[in-house]
């Protein structure tokens, strides 16, 4: 089985119940397949990125494995705006957030709210230097473990999302994604685009930013944020103090 998200953003949940907790989200237009069903939750992996979770049944379109096809195989299309809507033939508004899928809105079988967009889209894959243009989109945005959007947003969603919007694919999780890309030696040897990232106490992977010029850093902290960065980590300026401590930074692109 197959399905779509038709809503703006809906929770994807450790397990198959409203109180547990949202390990990421699945925006508008994001596609996956079924895995599992129990009662009126679904466990799916997202196509994006494979990762997986329990959603809703009744937050999503299901469609047929064709469609899912068609949808693969597609150049990705973005929603490149903070907020912008969709309206269905009714003339019924719904907001969604930047990033999201658009593609499936050019095959009707799938369309079936006959949704139009007439926002800002963005497709293809764009040079490193657009990162950083595209990671102030998301400043000031909450943190919120599991989020994807400007709403709400966590640090490894952040950057997943900047490199997805940019035409990149990074895996979901801060420590997945430092498995990615060339390792580089020294802070020196970086560019505006590469992303950091830092540990615990037990050497776990547990933050990323994306490295800006200047030994600057902008990543979700709180809220999506710069700060300063140097051989020993994050420097809050506010705070006098560091915040995260420096592990590995990685080449993606």
């Amino acid at each position: 089985m197959y399905g779509i998200c038709n809503l703006a953003i809906i929770p994807l949940r450790v397990e198959p119940n409203d109180r547990s907790e949202q390990v990421s989200q699945v925006l508008f237009g994001e596609h996956f397949t079924v895995i599992d069903q129990q009662k009126q939750w679904m466990k799916i992996q997202l196509y994006f990125d494979q990762y997986e979770g329990w959603i809703d049944s009744k937050q999503c379109q299901i469609i047929s494995q064709n469609e899912f096809d068609e949808i693969s195989k597609s150049s990705m299309i973005l929603n490149n705006d903070l907020v912008e809507f969709v309206t269905n033939d009714q003339n019924i508004l719904m907001p969604i957030p930047l990033g999201s899928a658009l593609t499936f809105l050019n095959f009707e079988k799938i369309n079936v709210n006959n949704f139009i967009f007439e926002g800002l889209k963005v497709t293809g894959q764009k040079a490193k230097s657009e990162l950083i243009k595209t990671a102030f989109l998301y400043l000031n945005a909450p943190y919120l473990w599991g989020g994807k959007s400007p709403f709400g947003i966590d640090c490894s969603g952040f950057t997943q999302m900047v490199y997805k919007l940019n035409g990149y694919k990074l895996l979901r999780d801060a420590s997945q994604q430092a498995t990615q890309g060339e390792a580089l030696s020294f802070i020196e040897e970086s560019e505006a685009g590469d992303l950091a990232f830092f540990d615990n106490e037990e050497g776990k992977i547990i933050h990323v930013g994306i490295i800006m010029n200047d030994n600057y850093i902008i990543h979700a902290s709180g809220k999506v944020r710069i700060d300063r960065l140097d051989h020993l980590g994050i420097y809050n300026a506010e705070t006098n103090r560091h915040t995260h401590k420096l592990r590995v930074i990685k080449k993606i692109i």
